[in-house]
């Protein structure tokens, strides 16, 4: 018998379950199927009756329709303040979500659950308002109709014409506590809508010519009849989960048919499926996988796959067991699914047959119960009594042969221990040989074993010796025990190899899938895609994976990673994997699309496109692919498709980041050099507009003073212009280093010089050891660097404070170190201070576009070197720039040899 008892892990979600529910709110829906049927009207008739109880109840949100008697229920009832939110010059009044909070009654009633809220409102949609106050343990009453759910907003838009654009999950409908049915025939509705009880008149007349047709009207209830009756459905399948029923509750019908790869099969889908469609009922096609599955044919594997496609195409459920015992678990299943009719074909085996194997048939009909049992043999299209031709499976004469061996040292060491031993001890080693058999070599083999073990101990240790004959009859009764028990032993061990093989196979699958996903999610491009899927569906599946993606520009595929003289796919082929990509179906092998491809091709569909094909040309002989098989091969698709938009999603934010990162600087760049270049342009038209127009009124000191205004600003917007240039060169890569040994204070002493006027009237200290070597540099670029260190220095800090300059020698390299009196730099502004158009909050009100500090790292790293910033003790700031001393410094030149140093730019 099969294993009945409760899953635990099932056991456990329940109760987690019911504790999660006890601690929420419950929800009521009042479902129609079309405004005016009375949905607010039940709602609020409810809640007065409740009210009455003793419960406080509040009046969140009602509709505000022209209905007096709907109006007149609101009346005594504790009601919420509508929320006014303005938007678009109109005041829309909304339920007010943080009151009814606040107000935390044991009651709330809101109309319209699939309601979209005005924009700043805390949700987009009510039925998340509704969620929150169930969250915290309000109960909820509202409404809603068929048309607004999820899953036949689709069905109501091809019935009606009309979309409906506000939806509901259908999670929400189905999470709720108790839904009401408020029903209405459609000849009532249309009578009320003349009437001006639901619209206006002229709102009506519109409506029953649109919307309101009474075919529309007799669908949609339709629909949602059969909504409620899914969702009873359901709600009694939890209920005889939770109770552990298994008798069967026939309040709907449900059939099952059971296939195998019998041609006869195919008969018997197509025969349950009219049985099903005369009875509206759903079923499920049913494979009871067993030893002999290991050994059947290609053709039978292909048969039996084709059969549970035909029935999943029909409608089905198709499902495969691993089991031992077919009527158990049938009927296990059977009454876990609330099947009340069971489909199976005429036994087509001999009545011998029978004796020897069981017949299932008659097992399923003497187990059955309160299940009824359907014999019948489907369509008869061949002459009776001719099987159509089906491929034996091959003998296996070496497993049969190795069977013989393994009885034949048994009897060696049987032989061997005669003498000491007793014939019970040589019957348990002739039974451990049944063992063995039945383990390594199958259900043949070990029944084989069985046998010649019974005759050759008869044969050898019975006497008379080396005779069949038995003289003593005891030992009948010993030799029928030991067949038997060797029969029976040598089947049980080959039915646990059997699961155990099937257990084994499914694992290496689950495991495929594990570890193919495990290696997708480090996958950073999609050619990184390939190697895992390959490996794994490859191995999983016996056959080559290709990957293809669409080309940006034409949408064709282009197999991902593949060359011309590898296992490049054909043209055909990628005709069917672009068939498949356009279409997002599978097509190909084992499908009922291009089934002469040489493979099966698999959208890899995901948010509602397809990212590309995945390309599985299988090396097997079978044609088709079993139903698991395919969903196994679908999920596999899913992973990589996951990943794929999760790659294509990277780049696509990477580019963003770009295009965000470029935006900013060319946002900055402009700030900064409109302000800065519109400065010192006033200041030298007005200075020079000045001298223009009263150049014989002014006097000399004036003109200098004007003169000097116009050279100092015409210099500062020099420097300007030069590092927007220097930085230029620097990203282009334009600027070639031309090193020479050269003492660091000639360098130092021409920055000075060339900032001697900023400089003025501010000391400027200079320590440098004596012992200092030379260092290979680029005069120019370092120069660059301590005129733009220097220059901040002198901005950033007060007027009059002193500014250092010291170098010394450490590890192979020259430090050299500008330090100021400044506020100095923030912890958070340090690894940032040395990016291009970067300002700190210190840089408020001063002169500059922030790339000064960008141009000493890019020419300091230029030169294998780097730079850095520290805080200076006693207040201020310290830069430091390494440079490495690399080589050897040219031999010294003797004093009296002038030497002259030139350089063109």
């Amino acid at each position: 018998m099969a294993d009945q008892r409760p899953d635990p892990d099932a056991l456990l979600a329940s109760v987690q379950a019911q504790e999660a529910r006890a601690e929420r709110g419950k929800l009521k829906i009042f479902f129609g199927f079309a405004p005016g049927v009375g949905k607010t009207y039940a709602m609020l008739e409810a809640g007065r009756k409740v009210a009455k109880e003793g419960v406080d109840v509040l009046v969140g949100y009602v509709e505000p329709h022209a209905r007096p008697d709907t109006q007149a229920l609101v009346l005594g009832l504790d009601m919420l303040s509508r929320r006014e939110v303005v938007y678009r010059d109109r005041t829309l009044l909304e339920f007010d979500l943080e009151a009814a909070l606040a107000r935390c009654p044991q009651l709330v009633l809101v109309d319209e659950l699939a309601h979209t809220n005005a924009p700043g409102m805390t949700h987009a949609k009510r039925w998340q308002d509704i969620e929150d106050l169930l969250k915290a343990g309000i109960d909820v009453f509202t409404t809603v109709n068929v048309q607004h759910l999820e899953t036949v907003n689709d069905l109501v838009a091809q019935i009606t014409g009309i979309p409906v654009r506000e939806t509901v999950p259908d999670s929400v409908f189905e999470q709720a506590n108790e839904v009401e049915l408020v029903d209405l025939a459609p000849d009532d509705l249309i009578e009320r809508l003349r009437e001006g009880k639901v619209y206006f008149p002229e709102q009506a007349r519109h409506a029953i010519d649109n919307f309101f047709r009474k075919g529309n009207l007799i669908a949609l209830r339709e629909l949602s009849l059969r909504r409620m009756a899914e969702r009873v459905d359901a709600q009694m399948a939890d209920y005889r989960a939770e109770n552990l029923v298994t008798r069967i509750w026939p309040a709907s019908e449900r059939l099952l048919v059971c296939v195998s790869a019998s041609p006869h099969s195919m008969r018997l889908v197509r025969a349950t499926r009219r049985m099903a469609t005369s009875l509206r009922a759903p079923w499920i096609a049913v494979h009871v996988e067993t030893a002999g599955d290991t050994r059947m044919s290609a053709a039978d594997r292909d048969r039996l796959a084709q059969t549970l496609q035909l029935a999943e195409q029909l409608g089905a459920e198709t499902v495969t067991l691993p089991a031992a015992h077919f009527a158990d678990e049938v009927l296990h299943l059977a009454r876990t699914k609330n099947v009340s009719k069971i489909v199976v074909g005429k036994p087509q085996q001999p009545r011998w047959q029978e004796w020897l194997r069981g017949s299932f048939v008659y097992e399923l009909t003497r187990k059955c119960g309160d299940v009824d049992i359907y014999v019948i043999t489907g369509e008869q299209s061949e002459p009776v009594g001719r099987r159509p031709a089906i491929a034996e499976p091959a003998i296996n004469y070496a497993g049969y042969g190795s069977a013989a061996g393994i009885v034949a040292v048994c009897s060696v060491v049987c032989w061997l221990a005669f003498p000491v031993s007793g014939t019970a001890n040589l019957i348990m080693i002739y039974l451990l040989g049944v063992v063995a058999s039945a383990l390594w070599l199958g259900r043949g083999p070990s029944a084989l074993a069985a046998v010649l073990s019974v005759a050759t101990f008869d044969y050898f240790f019975v006497p008379p010796y080396l005779t069949f004959a038995v003289s003593d009859t005891q030992y009948l009764l010993t030799f029928a025990v030991m067949l038997m028990t060797g029969l029976i032993v040598g089947t049980l061990t080959a039915r646990v190899r059997f699961q155990a093989e099937s257990a084994r196979a499914r694992e290496h699958r689950t495991a495929a899938l594990y570890a193919m996903s495990r290696e997708l999610v480090d996958a950073a491009t999609l050619l990184q895609l390939l190697p895992p899927a390959r490996r794994h569906i490859g191995q999983a599946f016996a056959g080559d994976v290709h990957l293809l993606f669409p080309d940006p520009a034409t949408r064709r595929l282009r197999p991902l990673g593949e060359h011309a003289d590898q296992r490049a796919l054909d043209e055909h082929e990628l005709g069917v994997a672009q068939w498949a990509f356009d279409h997002q179906q599978p097509a190909g092998r084992g499908t009922d699309t291009l089934p002469s491809a040489r493979g099966l091709y698999l959208p890899l569909n995901v948010s509602q496109k397809s990212m590309g094909v995945m390309a599985l040309v299988s090396s097997a002989e079978q044609r088709y692919f079993s139903p698991d098989q395919l969903r196994q091969l679908v999920t596999f698709a899913g992973q990589i498709a996951l990943a794929a938009e999760r790659i294509e999603a990277a780049a696509e934010a990477r580019k963003l980041q770009v295009q965000m990162e470029a935006e900013r600087l060319r946002n900055s760049l402009l700030s900064a050099v409109s302000h800065d270049l519109r400065t010192p342009l006033a200041a030298i038209t007005g200075a020079s507009s000045t001298l223009l127009e009263n150049d014989a009124l002014l006097e000399p000191g004036v003109r200098r003073e004007l003169a000097e205004s116009i050279f100092i600003e015409g210099d500062r917007l020099n420097r300007l212009v030069a590092n927007l240039l220097d930085m230029t060169r620097l990203e282009a890569g334009a600027i070639a280093l031309q090193k020479e040994w050269q003492p660091l204070e000639e360098v130092i002493g021409v920055a000075l010089n060339r900032l001697a006027r900023p400089l003025h009237g501010r000391e400027v200290r200079v320590q440098l050891p004596a012992d200092l070597p030379l260092v290979p540099i680029d005069g120019l670029l370092v120069q660059q660097v301590l005129t733009n260190l220097l220059e901040n220095a002198a901005k950033y800090s007060p007027p009059g404070t002193p500014i250092e300059i010291t170098a010394r020698l450490q590890d192979n390299e020259v430090e050299v170190a500008v330090a100021d009196r400044g506020p100095g730099i923030n912890a958070a502004d340090r690894t940032q201070i040395f990016e291009k158009f970067y300002r700190s909050a210190n840089a408020a009100g001063r002169m500059g576009v922030g790339l000064g500090l960008a141009i000493c790292r890019s020419i300091v790293e230029l030169h294998g070197g780097r730079i850095a910033v520290d805080d200076r003790p006693g207040g201020g700031a310290v830069f430091r720039f390494r440079l490495p001393l690399a080589g050897s410094p040219p031999p010294a030149v003797p004093e009296e040899v002038p030497v002259e140093h030139s350089r063109t730019e």
